[in-house]
């Protein structure tokens, strides 16, 4: 009995471990106080009807259009599909709990929007996105009714929405000072989120990915995830990531690249994500050279590492968050 008893705590503390590993740790236990209502949430989910989720136009303003078209006209030397490059396609789903978009207005009232996941942080409440979609909300910059919605699709808010919190905006020092094309290198960011509607914390909620920094650019299989502006579902695609050297002077460095078809506007931010045991880990964003693309059939991330976990490490401790130097 005694042998047994052992056996039996030693599987429930493994089994807590794995969900632990997982991101879908159990919320509080029912013994403390339930949360209580967060106005803040509770106003910006009025604000997000569907109808202005659904016309929400793309926040990243890359090379990249909502249609699937390039915008710009490509250079011999400008990476995109390869000759006889296998693409592989995209399909719409319901989406993942742990990926999700983020909504806010731009100073003309005009809805936005950019994808993110939701990574395992010490308070439960941190996304993952690229620098170029967030770089607008340093410090105590307007937010303008700017929210995180994990798992969207058809108009729905299965988890409601998350708002995001002052000063709660962390994009790396270098990228505001370099700009988006030659700080390409360092394009992603994190948020540090409010409760929802009912007080519950986001990664309560949905559970989180595991951030992986330093592990090199090859990787297989990845599964990557991204919200197009206007869709009313994600899109999802797996492939595999090689190493991507700029040919472009005006965007140096090396990023991770991966071909999958139909990542247009929007999807900027969408984790790039490798199996992990239990669930996900996260290795990369759609973003970082040419702000994540010439087109739509080939997607990039920054690479990351050293600058990547410094910026994790501000965003959990509550450090001032960087911001524009003038």
């Amino acid at each position: 009995m005694v042998r047994r008893t052992r056996l039996i705590r030693h599987a429930a503390a493994f089994a807590a471990a794995l969900l632990l590993s997982a991101g879908l740790a159990p919320a509080a236990s029912a013994d403390g106080p339930p949360p209580g209502p967060n106005p803040v949430a509770v106003q910006l989910n009025a604000y997000w009807t569907k109808a202005r989720m659904a016309s929400a136009r793309p926040g990243d303003t890359g090379p990249r259009s909502e249609t699937g078209l390039t915008n710009r006209v490509l250079s011999p030397t400008a990476d995109g599909p390869r000759p006889g490059e296998y693409i592989p396609p995209s399909k719409s789903f319901d989406g993942m709990p742990q990926a999700g978009t983020f909504f806010w207005t731009d100073a003309t009232g005009t809805g936005r929007t950019c994808s993110g996941s939701v990574v395992r942080s010490p308070g439960r409440d941190l996304v993952l996105s690229a620098g170029h979609c967030l770089k607008g909300y340093s410090g105590s910059s307007p937010k303008r009714n700017l929210g995180f919605v994990p798992q969207y699709h058809d108009g729905l808010k299965p988890f409601g929405i998350f708002p995001i919190r002052n000063n709660g905006v962390y994009v790396p020092q270098q990228y505001y000072d370099l700009g988006e094309h030659a700080g390409a290198a360092y394009d992603f960011a994190f948020a540090v989120t409010e409760p929802n509607q009912d007080g519950t914390r986001l990664q309560d909620a949905v559970g989180g990915v595991r951030l992986l920094t330093g592990t090199g650019y090859y990787h297989a299989p990845v599964r990557m995830i991204g919200y197009p502006a206007r869709a009313q579902k994600p899109l999802e695609c797996w492939c595999w990531t090689t190493k991507w050297a700029s040919d472009d002077a005006a965007d140096p460095g090396t990023f991770p690249r991966i071909a999958c078809d139909a990542f247009v506007g929007g999807t900027s931010g969408g984790p790039m994500l490798v199996p992990w045991p239990g669930g996900w880990a996260v290795i990369g964003v759609i973003g970082g050279y040419h702000t994540g693309g010439n087109t739509p059939q080939v997607s990039y991330s920054a690479y990351f590492g050293a600058a990547t976990q410094a910026l994790y490490r501000a965003a959990i401790s509550g450090a001032p968050p960087a911001g524009p130097t003038s």
